[in-house]
C-alpha cells in the first residue's frame, strides 16, 4: 500500500518530541509502519530537535569541551530512527490481511479474528483498548456504504485505515492513509461499498455532534 494521506507537520513534529499522548502515539506508529514518507518526515524532525538540543547546549560549555558535547550529539543523532522501521519484504506478517500492525498488539491482540467487537449502532461495531494512558483508543468496524453522523473534534483526532475505505470532505481514504484532524474539522464519513471498513482511531476529547439523536446517544457509546 501507498498511502496518499499523511500526519500533519504538526503532529509529526510532536511525536519525534514525545510530546504526543499514548493513544495518539499509538495512531502514528500505526503510521508510520506503513508510510515511507512519514517516517522520513520523523526522521527529519528528529534530527532537527537533535541540532537545537546541540546549539543550546554548546552556548552553555566552554570550548574544551565543545567538541566532544559535539561528537555525541552528532553520534545520537546517527542512531535516530522512527518509532519502527520499514517492514522487510520476508517479514513473516507481511500480506497478511488478518494481522494488526505491531503496534497495536499490545492493545488489541495480534490479529482481527481474534478481536471481540461490541455492538455500537446499526452497521457499527467498537472495541476499545485494553490498557490505555487516560485518552480513547479503539477499533471500529463499519459496514459497507454506511454514513457515519456528523461531527467535528473536541481537540485532535488521528485515525489509521485498516481495510476497507471512507470517504467525506477531505477525501477518499483507504488502507495505509490516515486522518489528522482538529476541532476545526466537520464532517460525516461514508464507507464504500464492498467490503467493510475497519479503522483504529484515538481522541485527547470527545467527539462534538451536531445532531440531536447522536448527541443523546453519545454517552452510551462513549465516543
Amino acid at each position: 500500500m501507498t498511502p496518499r494521506h499523511h500526519l500533519d507537520p504538526s503532529t509529526v513534529m510532536a511525536y519525534a518530541a514525545g510530546a504526543l499522548s499514548l493513544e495518539l502515539g499509538v495512531i502514528v506508529a500505526t503510521h508510520l509502519a506503513a508510510c515511507a514518507h512519514c517516517r522520513r518526515q520523523v526522521r527529519d524532525a528528529e534530527r532537527i530537535g537533535g541540532l537545537l538540543v546541540e546549539q543550546q547546549q554548546a552556548a552553555a560549555v566552554d570550548d574544551s569541551r565543545r567538541e566532544g558535547l559535539r561528537a555525541a550529539m552528532l553520534e545520537r543523532l546517527g542512531e535516530s530512527v522512527p518509532a519502527l522501521p520499514p517492514r522487510r519484504h520476508d517479514d513473516a506478517d507481511a500480506g497478511d490481511p488478518d494481522r494488526l500492525p505491531a503496534p497495536l498488539h499490545p492493545y488489541f491482540g495480534t490479529s482481527l479474528h481474534g478481536l471481540r467487537w461490541r455492538w455500537m449502532a446499526p452497521g457499527v461495531h467498537c472495541i476499545r483498548a485494553r490498557r490505555s494512558g487516560g485518552g480513547s483508543l479503539f477499533m471500529l468496524k463499519i459496514a459497507p456504504g454506511r454514513s457515519m453522523p456528523l461531527h467535528s473534534h473536541g481537540r485532535s483526532e488521528l485515525t489509521q485505515i485498516l481495510q476497507g475505505a471512507y470517504s467525506d470532505a477531505l477525501g477518499h481514504f483507504a488502507p495505509g492513509d490516515v486522518a489528522d484532524l482538529d476541532s476545526d474539522v466537520l464532517h460525516q464519513p461514508v464507507t464504500v461499498p464492498g467490503v467493510p471498513c475497519i479503522c483504529v482511531a484515538a481522541l485527547d476529547a470527545p467527539l462534538r455532534f451536531p445532531g440531536w439523536l447522536a448527541r443523546r446517544l453519545q454517552p452510551l457509546v462513549g465516543l
